[in-house]
């Protein structure tokens, strides 16, 4: 996958993501996203286990372990993360860009906007770093 190509994901997993990023607030949100290619079919969500969740995730270690084994097993492959910014902007922070492995992941960043409903974006963590991913989006 690259920056080019459009993220395809169903309602279904946009509308996990925020209740997610909504139930965790003040905390960040924090979770896997599984799927093929550039589809994401399915989220799991996470503990986020960072010392300072208010600030900062952490994908569990174990969910994240058990998550590339049932991929192993024939599953759906882990394609990227997602967590929120419960206090800021649906995009990369400073800290996030420092924490980039530039390893082609996906992430997706929810945030709530002005009116208080929660939206997300998608990047790609490519070489040079997060670039915009245009999604579309499915009934399911």
């Amino acid at each position: 996958m690259n920056a080019q190509t459009a993220l395809q994901m169903g309602s279904a997993v946009i509308a996990a993501i925020t209740a997610a990023a909504r139930g965790a607030a003040p905390r960040e949100a924090c979770g896997i996203l599984l799927g093929r290619g550039a589809c994401v079919e399915s989220v799991l969500v996470t503990a986020n286990v960072s010392a300072d969740p208010t600030r900062h995730f952490e994908v569990d270690p174990a969910a994240l372990v058990a998550a590339h084994k049932t991929a192993r097993s024939g599953g759906a492959k882990v394609i990227g993360y997602f967590h929120s910014h419960p206090n800021g902007l649906a995009r990369p922070s400073a800290t996030d860009a420092a924490s980039s492995a530039r390893n082609g992941a996906v992430w997706v960043i929810a945030a709530p906007d002005s009116d208080g409903t929660w939206g997300i974006t998608c990047w790609h963590d490519g070489a040079a770093g997060f670039e915009r991913l245009s999604y579309h989006v499915s009934g399911g």
